[in-house]
């Protein structure tokens, strides 16, 4: 029996425990926050009666084998060391750490303690980039990516955690070092760094705010992105936006000879041929082509959801379920290190620079 524990008892912590409750060999026995209530009523949602409001407490009391943090990214690192010093595996909520250092150091602590670690970038198991891991594990697109275009779209009118932040002057994710940006950008990141090889990526950011925040004031908070990233042979666009639409979560991937399309949303994955059809094949057969395809995702999806295999967390389900059984079977993470230090490191790279341009601004501007 895998004994698991939750320092951080936040909404986040709740659809967690929801997936936890599902795995065979896995009971929850001990929960953390600094709010004592919302320890107290996480343990009551979840009939876990060992309840604290200090992290070393319930790390000595009830000594749990694994531990998922969902406290803000700022207290990632050190509730990590802390439980990995304790012998304890993590799944740490994205981001996985403030800055590429603590994310170096808490993978080096990981190893050497012989223990497992993941970062909650569930997004990339999804059923659609399952299918296209499949794919380019296959070799459709004739060899190593040649560019990929990651999109990740973010709704600043929805009326839950965006118009908190936008109404909180104080809000802990205006305290990140990349505020908004960092708190979001990691799943678009990540879905490029899997498909990368190198440690260090060149990175060139351009981050601006909307028109619409703008409009109402609000000058802190940088809702446009715009990366260029280069690895080796491989180049990628990745576009963060609050304003456009459609409001993509979309990733395109160009090889050799073919290419992929990825769209989170639609949860459809389509095949671009490489070639083109000879004279005016060319505009009559690919529309047909990608019609079918469309119309073949659609009905998987539907076939999916006849079977109820087709849940808006499912990317959350597969990422825990798949991590347990590492731990349980000493398996490999689902998610390799070098994948997790490659998307902390361009977002530090990307937050370095964002810095120094509101730096140099500040700096221009006439007092």
């Amino acid at each position: 029996m895998l004994r698991v524990s939750f320092v951080g008892c936040g909404k986040i912590a709740d659809q967690h425990a929801e997936q936890i409750a599902h795995l065979p060999g896995c009971a929850i026995v001990g929960v953390c926050d600094r709010e004592e209530l919302m320890a107290r009523q996480f343990g009551e949602r979840h009939d876990v009666p060992a309840r604290f409001t200090e992290v070393q407490d319930l790390l000595d009391k009830v000594k749990p084998d694994v531990v998922h943090i969902t406290t803000p990214p700022q207290s990632h690192y050190s509730v990590g060391k802390s439980c990995l010093e304790a012998g304890c595996h993590i799944y740490v909520e994205k981001p996985f750490t403030i800055t590429h250092r603590d994310a170096e150091d808490l993978v080096r602590l990981a190893e050497h303690r012989n223990l497992k670690l993941t970062v909650g970038h569930d997004a990339q198991f999804s059923h659609a980039a399952n299918q296209m891991r499949l794919l380019v594990g296959q070799g459709y697109l004739g060899g190593a990516p040649v560019h990929m275009e990651s999109y990740y779209s973010y709704d600043l009118g929805n009326t839950g955690y965006a118009k908190s932040l936008l109404g909180d002057a104080y809000h802990w994710v205006r305290k990140l070092p990349g505020g908004l940006l960092q708190n979001t950008i990691s799943h678009g990141i990540s879905k490029v760094a899997e498909y990368m090889s190198g440690d260090a990526p060149e990175v060139v950011a351009y981050g601006f705010n909307s028109e619409l925040l703008k409009s109402i004031g609000e000058t802190q908070i940088v809702d446009e992105l715009r990366v260029i990233i280069r690895d080796a042979a491989t180049t990628a666009y990745f576009t963060f936006s609050s304003q456009m639409r459609p409001a993509l979560h979309m990733l395109r991937v160009y090889g050799p000879k073919n290419g992929l399309i990825m769209d989170e949303r639609q949860q459809t994955v389509i095949r671009v041929r490489g070639t083109a059809y000879k004279g005016f094949l060319e505009r009559l057969l690919p529309p047909w082509d990608y019609a079918t395809q469309y119309v073949g995702n659609g009905f998987r999806n539907l076939r999916k959801f006849i079977k109820a295999d087709f849940q808006e967390e499912y990317g959350k389900k597969y990422l825990i379920r798949e991590f347990y059984r590492a731990v349980a079977e000493d398996r490999p993470v689902p998610i390799p290190y070098h994948e997790i230090l490659r998307t902390s490191r361009i977002m530090d790279d990307i937050f370095w620079q964002l810095s120094a341009a509101r730096e140099t601004v500040d700096t221009a501007t006439p007092r």
